[in-house]
């Protein structure tokens, strides 16, 4: 096969082998992400990198950079953190929303040391958790907004909890921020004032790059108890880098729909990093994304005026868009939305592209694959429920695994615990300890089970983890589950993930009480609330159960409270919408939770499967 040959006509398993038998160095020869900035920015100088609105609002004004000033920060960004003491293996922790200044820092960190990229929504004790593990001792932050001042208040009482910080960089915006006050323990630094005094023309380290060096620290939950980070390397960022420009070769230049926050690794990639590598422009949908109401109530005027031709999303989002009227818009350009993050709903992707009139493409990949496992086009749409193929020059395999032992492979549409392993796949966790039951004989256990059907499609049927995702977000139900148990009447506490068409999952939990105890639903509700930690964590519903379900050999059976939690949301929404139906829900070894529903009135079978499209079910409405 010829060097030239783009990804994007491998449509095929068989293609995708056939794409390999060119070596990867010779396809994809860069091994670091400076090389592919500083590549775009000669070839696309005078072009736009990045676009900012700061409102979401129609035709408001936009401000732009160029690749040629674009290039400029990151030499001034990485010289900064250079002079502060960052070498090639110490973190710069970044809290900011999404900015330019926060894709300087970002990439202006990967040139002088590690860039660790972090939630501004965590609790405080979780980011100071996460930079301590990392060691970093610089913290970029914004400077006091009035109109966001949550975000200093969680600055502050990270830097109390976080004596090892020496240098806080602060994002000071005229007419948005004010100025930092008197603050002890830390060199302040306005980032804006400090860059203009650094060389914009190059790197002062001289530093030579290497592709297996680490280039960021991502941590891979939202609301987990306790951090775990992972080591994306230069070359694991450079790989997908590469790879999807290859993939949008066969398409003009085109502008990025920049709504996803860049502490996650979806948005980091695709709005990040691949969209400059393929001379791409970033829109940033204002500094919260879609968490910006104006940017969901404009979005087709969005599409419209900035001629999109594709958007990375989320389910949640893609439930949300359903509901906004196109109107006298103008979307003739948008061709795909991939989703990711989470589990598609079948049904919602079907009345999403019969309204909008494109492909929704499922992705499937993970902070520990640098995003991408899986590979869709809209050229050759996968199979329904199908997650795509996988990448090239990435192994992947379906197995059943003992701890660290891969005991065999599965067959065709048996299923198993999906495994991975190539130059996607990050160089493991910040702590050992977290690798333990990472790794199944040199294979990446993702913890997600499925199966791959004859043709190396991916279906995903469940997690071999338990953690609760909700709205993209993980939640580790141990921190809902030890709080639970610290009340005098419960006896056990299990905590699963309820279906909602919002946020994907909710926290419930279903408890036992001691013999001879007594307590009520709101009882337990209000102490649940009290005592953990983070209020995402916080059950929805408490369910006292005369015993927990377990397995044969006495371990708690998880799949049922699953099943049991599906069950009640779906009779709730049949009775809210006053139609009378028989539910079935049937955890299925194979393909995960199953859900048939019987409507006695069959006229009344669209309506349902419309208000049930956002839930990520595998439901059969008859």
């Amino acid at each position: 096969m010829s060097n030239t040959q783009s990804v994007a006509e491998v449509l095929t398993l068989d293609q995708t082998i056939e794409f390999e038998q060119v070596p990867l160095d010779q396809r994809y020869p860069w091994k670091d992400t400076y090389s592919i900035i500083k590549q775009s920015c000669e070839a696309y100088a005078e072009d736009n990198v990045i676009e900012l609105l700061l409102t979401g609002e129609k035709d408001e004004p936009s401000f732009p950079v160029s690749y040629a000033q674009f290039m400029g920060r990151i030499h001034q960004t990485a010289n900064l953190f250079h002079r502060l003491g960052v070498g090639t293996e110490d973190a710069v922790s970044i809290m900011l929303p999404t900015l330019p200044q926060t894709i300087y820092a970002i990439w202006g960190a990967q040139c002088a040391g590690i860039a660790s990229p972090l939630n501004p929504l965590l609790e405080p004790r979780h980011i100071s958790e996460i930079i301590q593990v990392t060691g970093s001792k610089v913290f970029v932050a914004m400077a006091p907004m009035p109109s966001a001042p949550h975000l200093w208040e969680s600055t502050k009482a990270v830097l109390g909890l976080t004596p090892q910080i020496e240098h806080l960089v602060v994002i000071h915006i005229p007419g948005i921020t004010e100025p930092v006050p008197e603050l002890g323990g830390v060199t302040v630094t306005d980032y804006g004032q400090a860059i203009e005094q650094e060389n914009a023309e190059g790197l002062d380290s001289g530093r030579q790059f290497e592709g297996e060096q680490v280039a960021c620290y991502m941590h891979t939950g939202g609301t987990t108890g306790r951090p775990k980070v992972a080591q994306i390397t230069q070359a694991n960022f450079a790989f997908i880098a590469q790879l999807y420009r290859d993939r949008v070769s066969d398409k003009p230049r085109a502008n990025i729909f920049a709504a996803l926050p860049m502490f996650h690794i979806y948005g980091l990639m695709i709005s990040g990093i691949g969209a400059i590598a393929c001379g791409a422009n970033i829109v940033i949908m204002t500094p919260s994304g879609f968490r910006t109401p104006a940017v969901i109530a404009n979005f087709w005027h969005h599409v419209e005026r900035f001629g999109f031709t594709g958007v990375p999303s989320v389910p949640t989002i893609l439930a949300a868009l359903y509901e906004v009227p196109v109107g006298d818009c103008d979307i003739s350009s948008l061709t795909e939305v991939l989703s990711g993050a989470a589990p598609l709903p079948i049904q919602l992707k079907k009345n999403f592209e019969a309204r909008i009139g494109c492909q929704v493409l499922n992705g499937y990949g993970m902070t520990e694959s640098t995003v991408m496992l899986s590979m869709t086009s809209a050229k050759a749409p996968p199979p329904l429920g199908a997650t795509g193929i996988r990448l090239p020059y990435c192994e992947r395999i379906i197995g059943h695994v003992d701890g660290n032992k891969l005991l065999r492979r599965c067959k065709p549409g048996e299923a198993g615990v999906v495994l991975s392993r190539g130059p996607n796949i990050f160089a493991g966790y910040l702590e050992q300890s977290d690798n333990d039951q990472a790794w199944a004989d040199g294979w990446f256990n993702t913890g997600d089970l499925g199966y791959e059907d004859e043709n190396g499609f991916l279906y995903l049927t469940g997690r071999a983890k338990d953690l609760i995702i909700r709205g993209g977000h993980n939640i580790d139900p141990v921190i809902i589950e030890d709080p639970l148990l610290q009340h005098p009447a419960v006896a056990q506490a299990v905590a699963v993930g309820q279906p909602d068409a919002y946020a994907g999952e909710l926290p419930v939990a279903y408890i036992t009480l001691h013999p001879g105890s007594a307590a009520s639903e709101d009882e337990l509700l209000a102490f649940a609330a009290e005592h953990i930690s983070e209020r995402a964590a916080v059950p929805k519903r408490i369910v006292v159960l005369d015993e927990i379900p377990l397995t044969a050999v006495g371990k708690i059976f998880k799949p049922e409270l699953r099943r049991m939690a599906t069950e009640t949301i779906l009779l709730e929404q049949l009775a809210e919408l006053g139609i009378q139906a028989r539910v079935t829900c049937i955890h299925d070894t194979e393909r995960g939770l199953l859900t048939d529903i019987e409507v006695a009135d069959k006229s009344r079978v669209t309506q349902l499967q419309d208000a049930l499209q956002g839930l990520a079910l595998s439901i059969t409405i008859k």
